[in-house]
């Protein structure tokens, strides 16, 4: 009785999380499915919320962080709907003994469920494209000011040779879910993978904890399913017979012809369209955007002039510029504290574009979210290849800077690496 009630909680709760009836918005013209579907979540949510979670008074919506208030209030909606539904379920159906053909279901959409991230973020990871490697602003800035993800994500971009091992083995995993004779091996495969992406998120406070989460309990799930088989094997040394766990229990010949189309399209779906746009996303990125007109480096700010007064550089002006740094594809940043700048790790960070014929250069702010608000125009002159001076109205201010290039180099960025190695670097 006990295995039959948690296989209707696992049936309820892992139902709703994974959300299998969204894929169908994957076919061309059904996207109407999953937006119908996340409206009526977010009704759900917010309702429950005011009522019983009051998680915050304000919900804020999944925004690059899997964390939110609104996803901590789906977690308690969900689980709250498991619970009632199994009571429910277990009182109406508790003549029954089995769900053989519900645990097919059950078990196939979760095994694909777990295939289709594993094989998407391994992906993105083979073509490093998931953490980029440090550009010099983020270089120039001291280790203490970083937040832990950020310091976890450039850790893993900062080695593409690691982050390309961390992809392979997540690909791996989810290519040997696909086939019936692997799904064991591919379950122990993603629930290592997984396990480490939960360690991460958790010691160095990634915002994706739950998702993730259920990334790893979805494979424990389907593992304890095969326990007594898998202790038999792992843990007793006894000989133990194959699964029949992921076998159909339909003998139709139709159903074998409709499950090898749905198995080849689902396949089409979240590994080769996956594995094409990688690749075609990492031909983009490999073009690297020079910077011009003014060269990529560290520029240490010699001259600040705001309305004809010399800025001197001191602790408590909240304007003037330290140092700016021209990193490549057009961006860069400002050691400065002034809020006209998109604010992160104690800098202020930009985006430009050049006209060199009328030697001007428009300076965009950015966001986590790629969005821009216009801040200024500036007129710009190269004397040479180490300085540079510019002439701007910022806000209602006429400022003049000269640049002057820095002999600053970081070490990291030599990429160091050495079979022979006398002491501790």
């Amino acid at each position: 009785m006990w295995q039959r009630v948690l296989f209707r909680f696992f049936f309820i709760y892992l139902g709703l999380q994974i959300a299998p009836w969204n894929w169908i918005a994957r076919i061309p013209g059904m996207g109407f499915v999953s937006g119908w579907y996340s409206q009526a979540v977010n009704w759900a949510v917010q309702l429950t919320n005011r009522r019983f979670w009051h998680v915050r008074d304000e919900l804020v919506l999944p925004n690059g962080s899997g964390d939110t208030s609104w996803s901590w209030a789906q977690l308690w909606l969900f689980l709250s709907i498991a619970i009632i539904g199994t009571v429910a379920w277990s009182l109406l159906d508790r003549r029954r003994e089995s769900y053989p053909r519900l645990g097919y279901w059950l078990r196939t959409v979760t095994r694909y469920y777990i295939a289709m991230f594993a094989l998407s973020y391994g992906i993105i990871k083979i073509f490093a494209l998931q953490m980029a490697f440090p550009t010099l602003s983020q270089l120039a800035t001291p280790l203490g000011d970083f937040l832990p993800m950020r310091f976890s994500w450039l850790f893993i971009g900062y080695s593409t040779q690691y982050q390309v091992f961390s992809g392979i083995a997540e690909t791996v995993a989810g290519l040997l879910l696909l086939p019936r004779r692997t799904v064991t091996l591919g379950l122990m495969a993603a629930a290592g993978a997984f396990l480490n992406v939960v360690m991460i998120n958790l010691s160095y406070d990634v915002p994706v904890k739950i998702f993730a989460s259920h990334l790893l309990l979805a494979c424990s799930f389907l593992l304890a399913l095969d326990a007594p088989r898998l202790l038999r094997f792992l843990a007793f040394n006894q000989a133990s017979p194959p699964t029949h766990l992921y076998d159909p229990p339909y003998t139709d010949r139709r159903f074998h012809i409709g499950r090898l189309v749905l198995k080849s399209a689902l396949i089409f779906s979240i590994l080769i369209m996956p594995f094409y746009g990688g690749w075609q996303r990492a031909k983009q990125v490999a073009v690297v955007v020079p910077a011009v007109p003014i060269a990529a480096g560290v520029y240490d700010v010699r001259l600040f002039v705001v309305n004809g007064d010399t800025i001197p550089i001191t602790t408590t002006d909240s304007l003037r510029w330290r140092d700016v740094i021209i990193d490549n594809n057009l961006q860069g940043s400002v050691a400065t504290q002034d809020t006209l700048f998109w604010r992160r790790y104690r800098r202020g960070y930009f985006r430009y574009r050049a006209d060199t014929a009328t030697k001007t250069m428009a300076l965009w702010k950015t966001s986590v979210r790629f969005d821009s608000t216009y801040m200024f125009h500036a007129r710009y002159d190269v004397p040479d290849s180490n300085s540079a001076r510019l002439w701007a109205k910022i806000r209602s201010d006429s400022v003049y800077v000269e640049l002057v290039r820095s002999n600053r180099h970081f070490q990291l960025a030599e990429r160091q690496f050495h079979w022979l190695s006398e002491y501790n670097r």
